[in-house]
């Protein structure tokens, strides 16, 4: 049976653009997954480490068989085919893929945690999900409407390509 997922995307190395554009094709190619619907790009400047250039910033909705570790093990192969290096928290990168929501479910694992703890407070996370399904609730969180409104939208600019 599948379900329906959202992944968030989000580079600032090597080309982001091209980078964010590219792992859209390769998320679409995972097995028994199917690329339902993206959003635009945003751009964003980062978050806690602050020396490093702006992000592109995206989201995907899926339809999946994967289990939530598979996907996880899926994105972690796209991410390594775009030379990812985990140096520190929010250091630059070059692709950063992240489960936002999984169907209704909700997990806390050692390596994964759904919905995505913190995508509730991320304009360049809520804007291309509200862009996807503004219907969306985010389990213990909210209405994405609401949640969407409290945010700033000088913080994430969508980009015309």
């Amino acid at each position: 049976m599948s379900v329906r997922a959202y992944i968030g995307i989000g580079s600032n190395l090597l080309n982001p653009l091209n980078q964010v554009i590219t792992a859209f094709n390769e998320i679409g190619s995972m097995p028994k997954s199917k690329l339902i619907m993206k959003s635009s790009c945003y751009s964003s400047s980062p978050l806690g480490y602050k020396d490093q250039p702006d992000f592109i910033n995206a989201v995907v909705l899926i339809e999946t068989e994967l289990s939530p570790h598979e996907l996880l093990s899926e994105l972690q192969k796209i991410e390594q085919l775009h030379k990812r290096e985990r140096s520190f928290p929010n250091a630059p990168r070059t692709l950063d893929l992240d489960i936002l929501l999984f169907g209704d479910i909700r997990l806390n694992s050692p390596k994964l945690t759904i919905p995505h703890p913190r995508m509730h407070e991320r304009a360049f996370v809520i804007f291309p999900l509200q862009e996807i399904d503004i219907n969306i609730t985010i389990p213990l969180i909210g209405d994405i409407a609401k949640i969407a409104k409290e945010l700033d939208p000088k913080i994430a600019k969508r980009i015309t390509l």
